[in-house]
C-alpha cells in the first residue's frame, strides 16, 4: 500500500533512519550519559480492577502490609458517621477515585484524591502508602513529608520520604535539618547516588563549608566525579576563591561528557570573570555537537549584546542541577518514573523551564502522556528554543495519542518559535501530510534550509508523499527516486515507490520487485505485506495475492485499504461472500470518502469481470 493515511509520517521520519544530520540550529535534544544503572527502582503502586471497587464497611487492608496495620491505631469496625470532606465526600468515595484515576493513568487526580481519603481517614495504612506513592509522582512535598511516617516499615519507601524532607528543607531554608535528614543512616538504592550529589550543596546550606568544599575522589570513569566537580567549581566560586574554582572547571572539561554537559556552566563562569573570548569559545563549542545547548545560545546573545552574565547559581539552584544529573542517570536506563521524581524535586527547589522540558520527556518516556504534555504546556515563551523544544515534544504525545489536529498545532507553534529547525520543519511538513494539507507542506519544504542541494532522503520522501497527494506524480516519482538512490536498501522508500508503481500502472514489474525486496527486508510491516499482495494482484496472481493479503489483515485487522484490497482478491478467486463480507468490514473502518463511495459501489454491483492493470485498487 502507498499509506494513504501516512503511518509512515505519523511516526515521524527518524523511522525511515533518514533524519538529516543535525546542526546548530537544530531543536534541542537532550542526550544522557551511558551511566551505571540503579540496582533497583520505585516499584508502581498496584492497579486496581474498577469492577472490583465495591465499597466494604471500611478500606480493606491488603495482606502484604498486614505487619504496618498493626501497628496502625485500630480500624474501626463501622465508621459512624461516615467521614465527609467540606463537599460531602466520603472518605471511600475518595479513595475509590484515587484508584480508578490510577488505573486512567491521571496519577495528579489519583494523587489528590487518595491524600484527601487519608485525610479523613488516617487510621487507614493502606489508603496512607496508596497516597505517599501517588505523592511521591506528582513531586507533593508536603503530602510526601507528611504521609513519610506510614511508610516506615517499608525501606525503599521510607528513604524516599527522607529525600524528600531533606529538599524540603532546603527549599525552606533550614540547612541543617537537611542536612541532618541525609547524615541519619545510609541511602539504600537507587538513593545513595543522589543523596551523595546533594551533599555538597546541602553542606554548604547547613555552613559545614569544610564538607561541602573537600576534594572530589572517584574512580576513573565514575560518572559521579562529573556532578561532584561542577558542585564544588560552584561553590568555590561561591566563597570567591575563583582561581580555584576555574582549576576544577578544566579538570570537569576533561572528563567525558564534560564538556557536551557541562561547557556552558564554565563558559558563564568565564563570562562572570570577564573572560569574554574564552567564554564565547565555550558557547560555540557547546552549539557544535549533536545536542546542540539552547543556553549557549543565549551566551552568545548576551556577549553580542554586552549583556549582564547570569549570576552564580544559588545553593538550591546548585543542588537542583544535582538532582537534575541524578534524573538524566536513572533516565538513560529507561528508569523514567524515577526520573521524573528527582526532576518534580529539582523544580521544587529552583523551577526553570529546562527542567521542565526535561520532565516532560521522563513522563513521555514512562508512557504518561498526560503528566508529560502538562509539562511541555508548562514551558514558558521566554526561550524560543526551549518553548520551540517544548512544543515539538508536546505534538508528537498529541501525535502518539492520535489527535492529529492538536498535534498539528503544536507543531506550528514550534515552528513559529524556531522557524529554522528543521527537524521541527519536517514533523510539521509530514503532520500537515497526514492530515491532507499538501499543498502547505510542500510549501514548508520548499524554504530554502530544506530544498537544498545536498538535502537528505527523508526530504525528498516528504517532498515525493506531497506531490503524489497533489497528483503531481511525473515530479512525485523523480523525488522519490532521487531519495531512493541515497538510500537504496530502504524498506519504507522501496514499498513506496513500487507501490506507486504498480497501482498506477506504470512499471507493474519493476514496482513489484521493489516491494518484495522492502518485505523481504521488513517481512513483520503489515503496509509492505498488503503492497506484496496487491502487486501480485495486479499481474494477475489472485491466488497467492489472497495469502499475502490475509496475512496483511491479520497484522493490520483495522486497515480499511488493505481489508478492501483482500474483498478485491477475494472476489478474483470466487469467493464472493467473503469478499462482500470484507468489504461491509471496509464500511465500518472510517474510510475517507472516495474510498467509501467505491466500495458501496462494489457491494452494489461487484467487479467487472476482467481487473484492468492500471486501474485503482478500490
Amino acid at each position: 500500500m502507498r499509506h494513504s493515511a501516512l503511518r509512515l509520517l505519523l511516526t515521524g521520519c527518524a523511522a525511515l533512519a533518514l533524519a538529516p544530520a543535525a546542526s546548530a540550529q537544530d531543536a534541542p535534544v537532550i542526550v544522557d550519559p551511558p551511566l551505571s544503572p540503579p540496582a533497583i527502582v520505585i516499584p508502581p503502586a498496584e492497579a486496581v480492577d474498577p469492577s472490583d471497587a465495591l465499597p466494604p464497611a471500611v478500606v480493606p487492608v491488603d495482606e502484604e502490609v498486614e505487619e504496618a496495620a498493626r501497628a496502625a491505631p485500630p480500624i474501626p469496625a463501622e465508621w459512624a458517621p461516615v467521614p465527609l470532606d467540606a463537599a460531602g465526600r466520603s472518605a471511600y468515595g475518595l479513595y475509590l477515585s484515587g484508584r480508578v484515576a490510577g488505573v486512567r493513568g491521571a496519577r495528579a487526580d489519583a494523587a489528590e484524591f487518595l491524600a484527601s481519603s487519608h485525610a479523613l481517614a488516617p487510621e487507614q495504612p493502606v489508603v496512607g502508602e496508596e497516597a505517599f506513592r501517588a505523592a511521591l509522582f506528582t513531586g507533593d512535598l508536603e503530602t510526601v513529608v507528611r504521609l513519610a511516617p506510614m511508610v516506615e516499615g517499608t525501606p525503599l519507601l521510607a528513604d524516599a520520604g527522607r529525600l524528600f524532607r531533606a529538599v524540603r528543607a532546603l527549599q525552606q531554608g533550614n540547612g541543617e535539618a537537611a542536612l541532618a535528614g541525609l547524615r541519619d543512616r545510609p541511602f539504600a538504592a537507587p538513593y545513595g547516588s543522589v543523596s551523595r550529589y546533594l551533599l555538597p550543596s546541602v553542606s554548604a546550606a547547613a555552613g559545614d563549608w569544610e564538607a561541602a568544599l573537600g576534594p572530589v575522589e572517584t574512580a576513573p570513569g565514575d560518572s559521579a566525579g562529573l556532578v561532584l566537580r561542577l558542585q564544588r567549581a560552584r561553590l568555590l566560586e561561591l566563597r570567591r576563591r575563583y582561581d580555584d574554582a576555574d582549576v576544577e572547571y578544566r579538570a570537569l572539561m576533561t572528563l567525558p561528557e564534560g564538556e557536551r554537559l557541562f561547557g556552558v556552566a564554565y563558559g558563564e563562569f568565564l563570562e562572570r570573570r570577564g573572560r569574554r573570548p574564552e567564554a564565547e569559545s565555550r558557547y560555540r563549542a557547546s552549539l557544535a555537537g549533536a545536542a546542540p545547548e539552547p543556553a549557549a545560545l543565549r551566551g552568545l546573545e548576551r556577549l553580542e549584546r554586552r549583556a549582564r552574565p547570569p549570576a552564580v547559581p544559588s545553593l538550591a539552584a546548585n543542588a537542583a542541577d544535582a538532582l537534575v544529573f541524578a534524573a538524566m542517570e536513572v533516565g538513560a536506563y529507561e528508569l523514567h518514573e524515577l526520573s521524573a521524581i528527582y526532576l518534580r524535586l529539582a523544580m521544587a527547589l529552583a523551577p526553570e523551564d529546562s527542567i521542565a522540558l526535561r520532565l516532560g520527556h521522563a513522563f513521555a518516556g514512562a508512557k504518561q502522556e498526560s503528566p508529560a504534555q502538562a509539562a511541555f504546556l508548562g514551558v514558558s515563551r521566554s526561550d524560543p528554543i526551549v518553548y520551540a523544544g517544548a512544543q515539538y515534544n508536546l505534538g508528537l504525545s498529541l501525535r502518539r495519542q492520535e489527535k492529529p489536529a492538536e498535534a498539528l498545532a503544536a507543531f506550528r507553534r514550534a515552528d513559529a518559535a524556531a522557524p529554522d529547525q528543521i527537524l521541527i520543519a519536517l514533523e510539521l511538513a509530514g503532520q500537515l501530510l497526514a492530515n491532507g494539507e499538501a499543498a502547505e507542506a510542500l510549501s514548508i519544504l520548499a524554504r530554502p534550509t530544506l530544498n537544498t542541494a545536498d538535502q537528505p532522503a527523508a526530504t525528498r520522501f516528504l517532498r515525493g508523499n506531497a506531490l503524489h497527494l497533489l497528483d503531481r506524480i511525473d515530479e512525485a516519482e523523480a523525488e522519490l527516486w532521487a531519495a531512493l538512490q541515497v538510500q537504496p536498501d530502504d524498506a519504507m522508500l522501496l514499498n513506496y515507490l513500487g507501490y506507486l508503481w504498480v497501482d498506477s500502472g506504470r512499471r507493474v514489474e519493476q514496482g513489484a520487485e521493489m516491494i518484495a525486496r522492502a518485505h523481504a527486508a521488513d517481512p513483520d510491516n503489515g503496509n509492505i505485506q498488503d503492497s506484496l499482495g496487491w502487486a501480485q494482484y495486479r499481474q494477475g496472481q489472485y491466488a497467492a495475492a489472497v495469502e499475502t493479503l490475509e496475512g496483511a489483515v491479520d497484522k493490520e485487522p483495522a486497515n480499511a485499504e488493505i481489508n478492501d484490497h483482500l474483498g478485491d482478491a477475494y472476489w478474483r478467486v470466487g469467493r464472493r461472500r467473503e469478499a462482500e463480507w470484507q468489504w461491509n468490514r471496509v464500511l465500518t473502518l472510517d474510510p475517507d470518502a472516495d474510498r467509501r463511495a467505491a466500495v458501496e459501489r462494489k457491494l452494489a454491483e461487484g467487479l467487472a469481470e476482467s481487473a484492468p492493470p492500471a486501474a485503482a485498487g478500490a
